[in-house]
């Protein structure tokens, strides 16, 4: 597919860097805002009266969106770091289409067959924020360009639970054809962001000096990469993994965490995350104004151990609460938010990226995101089926919340400087056997479409 304006594409590689990066940023958010219209809003529902195999029955469509999304990501390790760059805008309309038309399905089967199609709309959807991210990668203002991406799913997930709360309670659309409802509402604006995304121009010569190429990532040198860090990469994957744990109980679950403290308002949702994103925005996006790699590395992971150390506090404080004011509770929601999503969108933005571009690698960043979301989102996984077969109905959600903070926060600091040292040691000392490196003289070969070496 191409609707690429050349004329376009040539006055943003031509204009001020701001004009570029603020273009950048309303693309890659729109694009991917949209994406979880036909995500999450079925969660919004609590399905109160319905169990099957004696599990509530929002567990089960979770456990199978969920199943179908990791296993997306577990397809992405080889399908996004493979991806040639004239594929990325029509994989992602296409991914979206088969997501969106899974739900129509979803709204007529009968109770026991519902969760197959949930499956089949997770499946696709997974690979997304792959096939965004690699217009924003390896630039000198990739952290600002992926701030405003990942701005896009902190806020997009309380939105679209507005939204189909409100679809439900003021338009009486049924909980099972509301999520298929509310895709069909976004469809204009993910048409806008995708056209938009295809206008970005790739990076310059600057950026590729500064951030290293990036181009497609065989099987080979895929193995390589990782065997050459196995040690450094595991822990940073399992670092991952605990923040994929906690951040999905309290987004999949935030309409049963807040009505377990009482709230019952479809606003909650997007007032709380949109307050979320701000900060960590603004956190997140300071990176961009350090050159070095290792350091925008260090601070990266600097704060990601100081919102583990946060989450931790904030669970202390509260601990014990057994009355919940609105004010207190949405206190605590916006706290743990933003400890979790601090060090979750640095690893997006920051982590990653400075990573491969102080190795110097062959490679491109969508390896590293795969690998660590197809690890945290199967954790994700194996954790609800354990916790709800264990809890069955008694669950609580707020009490689950509470332990997985008191649990994972040490856990993951003691990771943080783990991973600080290891990475530390390994740019200072030359690695051998690392893949070819591309100079700019083999990046001008790149064909801008593909990203094959002429």
């Amino acid at each position: 597919m191409r609707f690429r304006s050349p004329y376009i594409s040539t006055r943003l590689e031509q204009s001020h860097q701001g004009v570029l990066t603020t273009w950048s940023v309303i693309a890659a958010f729109t694009t991917y805002f949209c994406m979880y219209a036909f995500r999450k809003p079925f969660t919004v529902a609590q399905y109160e009266d319905l169990v099957f195999w004696g599990l509530g029955y929002k567990v089960i469509l979770l456990f199978a969106q969920i199943s179908g999304y990791a296993l997306s990501k577990l397809i992405g390790i080889k399908v996004i770091s493979e991806m040639t760059a004239n594929r990325r805008a029509a994989m992602i309309l296409g991914l979206i289409a088969i997501a969106h038309l899974a739900l129509l399905p979803y709204a007529v089967a009968p109770y026991w067959l519902k969760p197959v199609f949930l499956f089949l709309n997770g499946l696709p959807l997974g690979m997304v924020f792959g096939c965004v991210f690699a217009f924003l990668e390896g630039r000198r203002v990739t952290e600002a360009m992926a701030a405003g991406l990942c701005a896009s799913f902190i806020m997009a997930s309380g939105t679209v639970k507005t939204v189909g709360a409100v679809l439900m309670q003021d338009y009486g659309v049924s909980e099972f054809w509301m999520p298929f409802a509310t895709g069909a509402l976004f469809w204009l604006p993910l048409l806008v962001g995708v056209w938009m995304l295809q206008q970005i121009p790739p990076p310059s010569e600057r950026d590729i000096t500064a951030r290293a190429v990036r181009s497609p990532f065989n099987g080979a040198e895929r193995r390589q990469f990782y065997r050459s860090h196995a040690t450094g990469l595991t822990v940073l994957i399992l670092l991952m993994v605990l923040l994929t744990l906690f951040r999905s109980v309290r987004d999949d679950y935030a309409a049963e965490i807040w009505a377990g403290f009482g709230i019952e308002k479809p606003a909650i949702f997007a007032q709380s995350e949109t307050l979320v994103a701000a900060v960590v925005i603004a956190l997140s996006a300071i990176a961009v104004l350090i050159g070095a790699n290792f350091r925008a590395f260090f601070v990266g992971m600097t704060l990601t151990g100081i919102g583990f150390s946060a989450a931790l506090g904030t669970t202390l404080y509260y601990w014990g609460t057994t009355s919940w004011t609105e004010q207190a509770a949405f206190l605590f929601m916006v706290l743990i938010g933003i400890s979790l999503y601090v060090p979750y969108v640095l690893f997006h933005t920051t982590i990653y990226e400075r990573i491969i571009a102080m190795l110097r690698y062959k490679s491109n960043i969508g390896y590293l995101l795969y690998l660590g979301d197809f690890a945290g989102y199967l954790s994700t996984v194996i954790l609800m089926a354990t916790v709800n077969l264990v809890f069955a109905k008694n669950l609580d959600f707020v009490a689950l919340l509470f332990w997985l903070a008191l649990i994972i926060s040490p856990l993951s600091i003691a990771g943080t400087l783990f991973v600080i040292r290891y990475f530390y040691l390994r740019q200072a000392v030359p690695q051998t056997g690392q893949p070819q490196q591309l100079n700019l003289e083999t990046h001008n070969r790149l064909n801008p479409d593909t990203g094959i070496v002429s």
